[in-house]
């Protein structure tokens, strides 16, 4: 959804140092009302640290965090009635069921019995829960815990929610309701959020598909600095001009690329390992010759096909972090950053 202009978040000189390690560096952002705004970078890069630092649960060394015009560096409770926060791992309550847990959380905002029961069914169903309301917490799958942690940063309809991490590590169909609801979260309705106006979401991924199918700018966050913030749209121009190719060849993908690269001087080749080589150009990509000179080298090209640039083309030039590197590291350590 578009902003209508108007900063709710405005972060300066943010920074925070564990022992050795200067976990966030003088950060600098601001986050416009209705935004959906994504921080994007590799675990340990500071994107936890950075919204518990926004949602008053760890204190910064420096800075200033001001929040709908309340300054919550002096008073980290001042803004608290007006966010939602979900954390990368849930804080619910495994010896209580999925309706309880969010009646708790709907006492703990202050809601009275007969609104806080009513809306946890109402996002219990909206989730696609309602059967599994009477369950206990601790036996539902991972994309089930997901969803509930959700509902239960939302229930109290706050217009301002921290989003760390929704869709790590749970199954492709919970991921994809999951980016439909925040978008649907954002985009506004009496259903979901607390005005027409849609709600202001800040969202931690490391999924660079994720932050280009939902926000509407994003900042690139790499060992606790920011690199650069903008607009999905204005980062993706970057990529204008760009014909890519893909070829799918077994064997000595990057003996190939060497001898593509010394043939067609036009054509910028790299080998990809297993994905094969790839192939840009700033004019379309004629494939024809490209397969006969491969084959002539007595390699089989099983697949030739045209990639569209993406925000990981983006991401890539300006971090130098490839983002399957970003994926790896995520799986191996099973954090957020």
């Amino acid at each position: 959804m578009a902003s209508n202009g108007s900063t709710i978040i405005e972060v300066r000189g943010l920074a925070k140092r564990f022992d050795d390690v200067q976990a966030v560096a003088s950060v600098d952002f601001d986050v416009r009302e209705g935004e959906l705004f994504g921080f994007l970078g590799p675990n340990g890069a500071g994107k936890t640290t950075t919204i518990n630092m926004l949602t008053g649960l760890a204190r910064p060394d420096a800075g200033t965090i001001h929040i709908a015009g309340l300054d919550c560096s002096k008073d980290t409770k001042a803004a608290q009635h007006l966010i939602g926060v979900v954390p990368d791992e849930s804080n619910l309550y495994p010896e209580l069921t999925g309706f309880e847990n969010l009646c708790f959380c709907g006492a703990l905002y202050g809601l009275g019995k007969e609104d806080r029961q009513a809306r946890a069914r109402e996002l219990l169903d909206r989730f696609g829960l309602a059967d599994a309301a009477n369950r206990r917490f601790a036996g539902y799958s991972k994309g089930m815990k997901r969803k509930l942690t959700i509902a239960a940063g939302i229930i109290h309809l706050p217009p301002i929610l921290f989003l760390d991490e929704p869709t790590t590590g749970i199954d492709v169909a919970s991921a994809r309701q999951i980016r439909q609801f925040v978008a649907d979260l954002n985009a506004g309705g009496s259903d979901v959020s607390a005005t027409s106006n849609g709600t202001t979401i800040l969202l931690t991924t490391h999924y660079i598909e994720e932050a280009e199918r939902l926000c509407g700018r994003v900042a690139f966050i790499v060992k606790g600095r920011i690199v650069r913030t903008d607009t999905v749209e204005n980062l993706m121009r970057q990529t204008e001009g760009r014909h890519v190719m893909q070829f799918a060849v077994p064997g000595d993908a990057a003996g190939l690329s060497e001898a593509i690269a010394a043939e067609f001087r036009n054509l910028s080749c790299q080998a990809k390992g297993a994905e094969g080589i790839r192939v840009e150009s700033s004019e379309p990509v004629r494939v024809g010759p490209l397969v006969r000179f491969l084959e002539d080298r007595g390699a089989e090209v099983f697949e030739a096909r045209k990639i569209r640039p993406s925000l990981e083309e983006v991401f890539v030039e300006i971090t130098g972090i490839e983002a399957g590197a970003m994926k790896q590291e995520k799986v191996k350590k099973g954090g957020g950053g």
